[in-house]
């Protein structure tokens, strides 16, 4: 399998590094606009092959899109990252502009991809990147939902003072601080429900805390967070390169799902070789459902924006 990683930022070399450690890729092609930045963080990750145990090749090209051909996936993180204080909606302006270039330049040169959006707004800029190359909508995917879920599963296994691997839980909606919906009602530690070990206030606290990860992060840092949206995609690019059906909330392209059309927000999809298999549908509480309803008219409303 050959994947590209468009941006070779923070975000952009934790993908690549976290696909290539996995070792189930022959070749991993970073692209970035920035004069030899690219090649430098493919030669400074090759040289971690020998001592972490990965045949993958590592490629590096300064906008040469050339080089991208034949990919089976491609991941687009360029674009700027988020300051302390913004929202992921003020990043529309230049990040469209970089997506929608990205896109095109994707599809001419390898037209039977799979793309993995990761840029901010990110239900946004997957709605772009599916109007602007005009593929199937199951071979174009936001990773937002996977990282929001991810980051629930952590505060989940925070208050319960137990191991992660204890915890399932899963993340709906926008890939924003007040759009996502955490799932506490289906949320479970080794199959017995959360709300058999944590208070409905504690629950509540624990969506809380996972809808601002994001902006906690950047408030921490000074920027956005890169290992875990890395792990993120790399677990989503492996489900499409071991077509191993696996489950994630992700941002898909809904045409009539959970009452939603002409919209990219996070639902529950089935991840395989064609990308999207199958789009999950769940039974929702009212207050869930009118909560994804909220969300998704966020989310029309950012994309709006795009037409401005």
């Amino acid at each position: 399998m050959k994947v590209t990683v468009v941006g070779a930022g923070a975000v952009g070399a934790s993908c690549a590094e976290y696909i290539a450690i996995k070792n189930f890729a022959s070749e991993v092609v970073i692209v970035d606009i920035k004069e030899n930045f690219a090649e430098g963080k493919a030669m400074d990750l090759m040289q971690t092959s020998s001592l972490l145990g990965f045949d993958t090749n590592i490629v590096g090209s300064t906008n040469d899109y050339t080089k991208t051909e034949g990919s089976d996936v491609a991941v687009i993180t360029s674009g700027i990252p988020r300051k302390p204080g913004m929202t992921r909606e003020e990043l529309i302006g230049i990040n469209a502009g970089i997506v929608k270039t990205v896109s095109e330049n994707l599809v001419k040169h390898s037209p039977d991809i799979i793309i993995i959006v990761v840029s901010n707004p990110m239900d946004t800029m997957t709605y772009l990147a599916h109007k602007v190359t005009g593929l199937p909508k199951n071979r174009i995917i936001g990773m937002g939902g996977a990282l929001d879920s991810a980051r629930f599963k952590y505060r989940l296994a925070e208050a319960l003072a137990c191991p992660q691997s204890d915890v399932s839980g899963m993340v709906i909606g926008g890939h924003s601080d007040t759009g996502m919906i955490p799932l506490t009602g289906l949320a479970t530690r080794n199959s017995v429900r959360i709300s058999e070990f944590l208070s409905a206030e504690k629950l509540e606290e624990v969506a809380k805390a996972t809808m601002v990860g994001g902006a906690t992060l950047t408030g921490m840092l000074g920027t956005s967070a890169w290992y875990a949206p890395g792990a993120a995609v790399s677990a989503m690019v492996h489900a499409i390169a071991t077509d191993s059906k696996k489950m994630f909330p992700c941002s898909a392209f809904l045409d009539g799902e959970y009452g939603l059309s002409d919209i990219t927000i996070g639902v529950p999809c089935i991840i395989g070789k064609n990308g999207i298999e199958k789009i999950v549908e769940i039974e929702l509480t009212e207050a869930e459902q009118a909560k994804l309803k909220e969300s998704a008219a966020a989310v029309s409303k950012t994309n709006a924006l795009l037409d401005a």
